[in-house]
C-alpha cells in the first residue's frame, strides 16, 4: 500500500478551532451530499406507484436496494481509496459520479433508469459522504471527536429533510417530475466546484496524529481490518451491528412511510412535511448528542437510542393523524440521532489513525447494506403482512440490536483520554 504524498500546509494542527474554515467547509459540503438523497425521500415512492405503476412493495422498493448496496460496497472501498490516494481525490471521484443522477430522475422512460441513477447516487453518496466524514475526524484529532461527528450529521441530515420538504412542496404544485429534481442540478454543481477549488487535502494531518500517539503497533492488513470491524473486536462488531439495524429501519421508513402517509389520506404536502420530520430532528438533536457522548461516553447512548427507536416505530405503526405520524417520525428521529454521530466516533476512539479510514470504510459497508436488508424485510413482509405487519418486525430488530450492543460492547471513550 502506498501512501499519499504529503501536503504541506504551514502551521498544521489538530483541532475543531484549529481548523474551522476547512471544518465549516466540509459541512457545507457534506449538506449538498445529504440534499442530494433527501430530493428522492417523499417522492421516488409515489412515483414508483404514480408514474410507474408498480404494485408490489418489494419493486417499489427495489430503489433503496440498489441504493444501498451501491453505497456499501462504495463505502468499503472508498476507506481504502482515500488511505491509498487521498482524501480530496475521493470527494471529487464521487461529485463527477453524481452529475448524471438529477437528469436521470427527471426524464427516465422506465423504472430500470430509475434504478440506474440511484446505483450513480448510492457509488457518489458513498464515495462523498464516506470522504467528508474521515476528513473531518482527521482535523479534530481525538478530544472532540464526538461533536465533529454530531455536527457533520447535522448537516447531513438537516439537508436530507429540508430538500425532502422542498421536493415536496414543489410537487405538490407542478407535479412529482421534473420540476423536483432541478434541485439537484444545483447541489451537484455547488459540491463539485467548492470541493475542486477549496478543499484541501488532510493526510497532513493523518500523519501529525499518529506521530503524536503513543505507539498502537504495526498497521493491521486491509483483512485484519475487516475483521476486527466486523467481528473479533467486540465493541467495533457490536458498532457494525448497530449501523446495519439503524439503517435497516431508515430504508423501511424512506420506501415505506410515503405510502403509509397516502394510505391514511395524507396530501402530497402533508406527505413532505411529515418526510422531513424525522430526519430533521435527527439533523438538529445530533447538535447535542455528538458532544454529549465526548462526556458520558458512547455505550449506552447507541443502546438505549436503539430502544427509543423502536418506539417512534410503534408509534408510526398505531397511527393514523398527521399529529401521530409527526410524533413518531420525531420519536424515531431523537434515537437516530443518539446512535448515528456516536457510532462515527466510536470506530475512531478504537482505530488508530493508519487504518481509521479503513475501519470507517467496513463499518459504512455494514451499516449501508442495512439499506438492501430493509428493502427486502420490509418489501416482503408489507407484501405479506401488510404496512403494519413490516413496520412492527423492523421495529422487534432495533430493539434487539440494542441488547445486543448492551451486552456486547465496552466503553471506548477512554481509549484515547489522557
Amino acid at each position: 500500500m502506498t501512501t499519499p504524498a504529503a501536503v504541506t500546509y504551514p502551521a498544521i494542527r489538530l483541532g475543531l478551532q484549529e481548523n474551522a474554515g476547512q471544518f465549516a467547509l466540509l459541512l457545507l459540503i457534506n449538506a449538498f451530499v445529504g440534499a442530494m438523497v433527501g430530493m428522492e425521500r417523499s417522492i421516488l415512492p409515489l412515483i414508483a406507484e404514480g408514474e410507474f405503476h408498480l404494485v408490489a412493495r418489494t419493486g417499489i422498493l427495489s430503489f433503496i436496494l440498489v441504493f444501498g448496496l451501491t453505497k456499501a460496497l462504495t463505502n468499503y472501498a472508498a476507506g481504502r481509496f482515500a488511505d491509498r490516494y487521498g482524501r480530496r481525490r475521493v470527494l471529487i471521484a464521487g461529485w463527477l459520479v453524481a452529475v448524471p443522477v438529477p437528469f436521470i430522475l427527471m426524464w427516465a422512460p422506465s423504472w430500470n433508469w430509475i434504478l440506474f441513477g440511484n446505483a450513480l447516487l448510492g457509488v457518489s453518496q458513498g464515495l462523498t459522504w464516506s470522504v467528508t466524514v474521515v476528513m473531518k475526524i482527521d482535523l479534530v484529532g481525538s478530544q472532540r471527536r464526538g461533536l465533529a461527528m454530531g455536527l457533520n450529521e447535522f448537516a447531513g441530515y438537516v439537508a436530507v429533510a429540508a430538500a425532502a420538504f422542498a421536493t415536496g412542496w414543489i410537487a405538490a404544485r407542478y407535479g412529482l417530475r421534473p420540476q423536483p429534481f432541478y434541485l439537484g442540478v444545483g447541489f451537484v454543481a455547488l459540491g463539485l466546484l467548492l470541493s475542486v477549488l477549496l478543499v484541501r487535502e488532510t493526510s497532513a494531518h493523518v500523519a501529525l496524529e499518529a506521530k503524536q500517539a503513543a505507539s498502537v503497533g504495526p498497521t493491521p492488513s486491509p483483512r485484519d481490518v475487516f475483521w476486527r470491524t466486523s467481528l473479533n473486536d467486540r465493541s467495533l462488531s457490536a458498532v457494525s451491528q448497530a449501523g446495519l439495524v439503524n439503517n435497516l429501519n431508515d430504508g423501511m421508513a424512506w420506501g415505506l412511510f410515503p405510502s403509509v402517509f397516502a394510505a391514511s389520506q395524507m396530501t402530497l404536502e402533508q406527505i413532505g412535511i411529515l418526510a422531513a420530520v424525522y430526519p430533521a430532528t435527527w439533523g438538529l438533536v445530533q447538535l447535542a448528542t455528538g458532544a454529549w457522548s465526548d462526556r458520558v461516553g458512547r455505550k449506552w447512548l447507541i443502546a438505549s437510542g436503539m430502544w427509543i427507536q423502536a418506539a417512534g416505530l410503534a408509534v408510526v405503526c398505531t397511527s393514523s393523524s398527521f399529529g401521530g405520524f409527526t410524533g413518531g417520525g420525531a420519536l424515531l428521529g431523537i434515537g437516530t440521532a443518539m446512535v448515528y454521530p456516536t457510532l462515527l466516533a466510536a470506530i475512531g476512539d478504537v482505530a488508530a489513525p493508519s487504518w481509521r479510514s479503513s475501519a470507517v470504510g467496513v463499518y459504512r459497508l455494514w451499516r449501508d447494506l442495512g439499506y438492501v436488508v430493509g428493502a427486502l424485510v420490509a418489501g416482503i413482509t408489507a407484501d405479506a403482512l401488510g404496512f403494519a405487519g413490516a413496520i412492527w418486525i423492523v421495529a422487534a430488530l432495533t430493539f434487539v440490536s440494542g441488547v445486543v450492543v448492551a451486552l456486547r460492547m465496552t466503553e471506548t471513550l477512554a481509549l484515547h483520554k489522557d
